[in-house]
C-alpha cells in the first residue's frame, strides 16, 4: 500500500481485537490499538513497530464520546486522520436472565452498543467530510439467535449492533462510507481455550455444523477486505462466520 491508510481498533489489547491490529498493519495500514489495558496495546504496538511510526497504542474508554473525539483528534493530528475503524470492543458477563441487574444490564450495554453507536457517530462525521471511510463492526452470532450463553445483555448489545451497522449504513452511504458487521460464531482463540473447560469446548464443537471453532484468522481476513477500498459497494450486510450455526 504506497498511501499507508489509517486504522483504529478497538479492544486490540488481545484475542480477536489484537489478530486484526496485527492484520490490518501487516497489510500496510498505520494502526492504532486502543483498549483500556494501556500497557498491553502499547506492548503490541512496540512489537508491531518500535519506531511508533505505523503502530500506537491508545488508552481509550469505549464508553465515552469524549475519548472517541480526543482519540480522532490525536490521530488526525499525527497521522492525517483515520481511514478505517473496526468497533471489537466487546464484554461478556455469563448470568441468568431472570439475576441480571439493572446496573449490570446496563453496563454490558455500555461497552458493547454504546460504544459501537458512539464511534460510528464521531468517525462517521469525520469520514463523511474526507468523502471517504470504512467501519466493521464485530457482532457475534449471540445477537442474530438471542442464544444467551454469554448473557441476555450481550446477545441483545450485539443485536442492536447489527441493527445500528444498517442505520449508519444508510446514513452515510452517500458520502463515501460504508459500514458492514461480521458477526462470528465460537472462534479458535488462545483465551477460549484458557477459559473454557476443554470437555465443554469439545461439547460446544459438536453443535456446529462443520464440527470446528471457527478461523479468527479468517475473521481478520474478512475485515481486511470490508476495509479495502474496492469494497466501496458493499455496505450495510453482516457476513456470517459461524460454521453453519444460523443460516438465512
Amino acid at each position: 500500500m504506497n498511501d499507508r491508510k489509517v486504522a483504529l481498533v478497538t479492544g486490540a489489547a488481545r484475542g480477536l481485537g489484537e489478530l486484526i491490529a496485527r492484520r490490518l498493519h501487516a497489510a500496510g495500514y498505520k494502526v492504532a490499538l486502543a483498549d483500556l489495558d494501556a500497557d498491553a496495546v502499547a506492548a503490541i504496538a512496540g512489537n508491531l513497530d518500535g519506531s511508533g511510526d505505523t503502530a500506537l497504542g491508545l488508552r481509550l474508554d469505549v464508553r465515552e464520546k469524549a475519548g472517541f473525539e480526543a482519540a480522532a483528534a490525536m490521530l488526525e493530528q499525527r497521522w492525517g486522520g483515520v481511514h478505517v475503524l473496526v468497533n471489537n470492543a466487546g464484554q461478556s458477563r455469563v448470568a441468568q436472565l431472570m439475576e441480571i441487574g439493572a446496573d449490570e444490564f446496563d453496563a454490558v450495554v455500555a461497552v458493547n452498543l454504546r460504544s459501537v453507536f458512539l464511534a460510528c457517530q464521531v468517525f462517521g462525521q469525520a469520514f463523511a467530510r474526507r468523502g471517504y471511510g470504512r467501519i466493521i463492526n464485530v457482532g457475534s452470532l449471540a445477537g442474530q439467535t438471542g442464544g444467551t450463553a454469554t448473557g441476555a445483555h450481550y446477545a441483545a448489545a450485539k443485536g442492536g449492533v447489527l441493527t445500528l451497522t444498517k442505520v449508519f449504513a444508510r446514513e452515510l452511504a452517500a458520502s463515501g462510507v460504508t459500514v458492514n458487521a461480521i458477526s462470528p460464531g465460537p472462534l479458535d482463540l488462545p483465551i477460549v481455550h484458557e477459559t473454557v473447560p476443554a470437555e465443554k469446548l469439545a461439547a460446544i464443537t459438536q453443535t456446529i455444523p462443520v464440527r470446528t471453532l471457527g478461523d479468527a484468522g479468517f475473521v481478520a481476513d474478512a475485515v481486511l477486505l470490508l476495509a479495502a477500498p474496492g469494497a466501496a459497494s458493499v455496505t450495510g450486510a453482516c457476513w456470517d462466520i459461524n460454521g453453519g450455526l444460523f443460516m438465512r
